[in-house]
């Protein structure tokens, strides 16, 4: 672990990354597991534009039988460290710092998941919504964001059902979301949620977006992925703020000039002209928010199943559309490609391409922080990649 950049505002970057963060997993894995610190390894790291860090660390821990046991540890600095984190302080350069730390599961943020991955806990909730076999569940991290969010797997007998794991303050919403969307879409039906956070649901039929554009099945026409946006009920315009790809973009660049070194120079100078572009008024509807593949289950190229409708609210459909393009833009297959370009020659149709391009390029410049976030080994190319993309998108090159 090295340091990344020599901002001022990169000193949480630098210190979670830097030789220091073995010291301070160190600390809390001497405390709490029984052991030391054998290896430390980052593997997704989120960075805020005022220098606020957040890092997931992968450890092998060496207990004193000598055996060695994984475990995930998570540390975080400023505005990222969720109430009830333990917190370690010092200084560093002649400033105080102080690092929130917790190890998997017990985030701070997200009480109801140490008891969500416990077997017993989770199979005390599928016996209250009255889930068959639920004495015989057993559970699958499917995905980990700390501080935000994680989804579960449950399988139980020949029943797949999926647990999220959201801060508390976030369920209203969420359950708000599932009850008006179930009747309009195929969004699942929440069974059961607890208070401290936790929402199950059935598993819907159907292969992920993403799997299907892999292997290069059918994928959806474009006109029936416009249908299924239409479905989008009106009263979610009036909740949460209206989503805009557009106006992240100076957000999107300010994280990569902390991570990115000179490519990030040039990300801001990209950002700067999506910013100052015209990209036309268009009127404020339903939307999904975060829009793509991955979040279609499909059957043979139709749409089966619409997930992760947090994001759904108030924005425009023209954003939409321009994040589906931007992620087909960075898996670049032919087959991505090839969907893309039908896409767009439905799109342009209904709006002025001149206004979608920094749309789109806004979109893939925040994908651009992907490759870092999540400490690929060629991060640094793959970054590069989607910046000059960015721009490729931004100036119709």
């Amino acid at each position: 672990m090295t340091p990344i950049s020599p901002s001022p505002r990169a000193r949480d970057l630098n210190l979670l990354l830097g030789e220091s963060a073995r010291d301070l997993v160190g600390t809390v894995v001497e405390a709490t597991a029984e052991g030391v610190a054998d290896s430390v390894r980052p593997t997704s790291v989120t960075v805020r534009p005022s220098g606020d860090t957040l890092v997931r660390y992968a450890v092998a821990v060496r207990r004193r039988d000598a055996t060695i046991v994984r475990e995930t540890l998570v540390a975080a600095t400023g505005g990222l460290v969720p109430e009830g984190a333990a917190v370690v302080a010092g200084d560093v350069d002649g400033e105080s710092v102080e690092v929130g730390l917790w190890r998997w599961p017990h985030d701070p943020a997200l009480p109801a998941l140490a008891r969500a991955v416990d077997g017993e806990g989770v199979r005390a909730v599928l016996a209250r919504a009255g889930v068959p076999s639920a004495r015989s569940a057993s559970v699958a991290v499917q995905t980990y964001r700390p501080g935000r969010r994680a989804v579960l797997a449950i399988t139980t007998g020949s029943e797949r059902l999926f647990a999220k794991v959201v801060p508390p303050g976030e369920l209203a919403g969420l359950r708000e979301r599932h009850e008006l969307l179930t009747d309009h879409l195929p969004v699942p039906r929440l069974l059961a949620t607890t208070d401290d956070g936790l929402a199950l649901m059935p598993a819907l039929r159907g292969t992920s977006g993403r799997t299907a554009l892999r292997q290069g099945q059918p994928m959806p026409d474009a006109a029936a992925l416009e249908a299924l946006l239409d479905r989008l009920p009106g009263d979610l315009v009036a909740m949460g703020k209206t989503s805009d790809h557009r106006r992240r973009a100076r957000h999107y660049g300010a994280v990569l000039a902390l991570t990115a070194g000179d490519d990030g120079v040039r990300a801001t100078e990209i950002a700067d002209r999506i910013a100052d572009a015209d990209v036309g008024e268009y009127p404020v509807v339903a939307v999904h928010g975060d829009f793509y593949e991955h979040q279609l289950l499909l059957d043979h190229g139709t749409v089966t199943g619409l997930l992760d409708v947090d994001t759904a609210g108030p924005g425009r459909r023209i954003d939409d559309w321009a994040n589906l393009l931007a992620h087909l833009a960075i898996t670049d297959t032919p087959h991505a490609r090839s969907w893309a370009d039908h896409v767009l020659h439905h799109v342009r149709e209904r709006v002025d391409v001149a206004h979608l391009r920094p749309r789109v390029a806004s979109a893939v410049l925040g994908l651009a922080t992907g490759p870092f976030r999540t400490q690929r080994s060629d991060w640094r190319e793959r970054t590069r990649r989607r910046i000059a993309l960015a721009e490729e998108w931004l100036t119709g090159s």
